[in-house]
């Protein structure tokens, strides 16, 4: 097992060059939150065995090309302004690894009307960096929890089972600097009962966040069917394939 803490600071030295990232795509839209620019970055802290990013995460030091905060940012609104969207986003793989990039990106995008949506897994985001992040008026933060307790998470990502009270701790620290953020719980692979037990301690965190929960199922995608099957690992719930809206790209 490994800590995603140590991975973050092995993943960083890849896909970090001084202020520029490693993206795989820096311009697409779709119909996720009701129309967003996104742009998809190499390499992830965790390994989540129902992932959908396939190469980019495995191979991070070898696929996409870096890119400044100014030149992601310049995409985003171009796609932006092509589709009408209000909103953009960092997706494909762990978007707080790179902390200088997205630091500057969002002073970017605050001076705009966008709203960037932060989608993360949480685990990095500790006190001093919920801080940071709060001096952005322009943002969402979208705290994506696998699984419903340790053990869930610790099979599902093959990391240490701590790593899941850095999801929460990360939910408690936006609350403590009035960031703007919900909670998204994976929850093809858990009973209910988990479930029922995690959202009440979630409740004790902020009570607004038990009610904001989105629940989120994965997508069977070949590749993601093939792992699951190795790891032996069956979702209880799942969708079998993407609309192909949610999958529409800027040209």
């Amino acid at each position: 097992m490994y800590d995603p803490i140590v991975r973050a600071k092995e993943i960083e030295g890849l896909v970090v060059d001084g202020n520029k990232r490693r993206y795989y795509r820096i311009s697409r839209g779709g119909l996720w939150y009701g129309g967003i620019a996104t742009a998809d970055c190499c390499g992830c802290n965790l390994k989540c065995v129902f992932c959908w990013s396939n190469y980019p995460r495995d191979n991070p030091d070898k696929c996409g090309k870096f890119y400044t905060p100014e030149e992601v940012f310049n995409s985003l609104v171009r796609c932006a302004k092509k589709h009408g969207y209000n909103q953009l986003r960092i997706s494909g793989n762990e978007v707080t690894i790179a902390k200088e990039h997205l630091f500057e990106l969002l002073e970017l995008v605050d001076k705009t009307d966008y709203l960037f949506i932060i989608e993360t897994n949480g685990t990095l985001i500790d006190k001093e960096y919920a801080k940071e992040l709060s001096k952005f008026k322009n943002i969402q933060v979208r705290v994506s929890i696998k699984g419903t307790n340790p053990e869930e998470f610790s099979k599902l990502t093959g990391a240490k089972p701590e790593g899941f009270n850095l999801q929460l701790q990360a939910l408690q620290n936006l609350v403590l600097y009035d960031v703007a953020c919900w909670p998204c719980i994976v929850i093809s692979f858990s009973p209910k009962e988990n479930f029922i037990r995690l959202k009440k301690i979630i409740s004790e965190i902020d009570r607004r966040l038990a009610e904001e929960i989105e629940i989120e199922d994965i997508f069977l995608l070949p590749h993601v069917e093939e792992r699951l099957k190795k790891a032996n690992i069956k979702p209880f719930t799942y969708y079998k394939t993407m609309e192909l809206a949610k999958r529409e790209e800027c040209k």
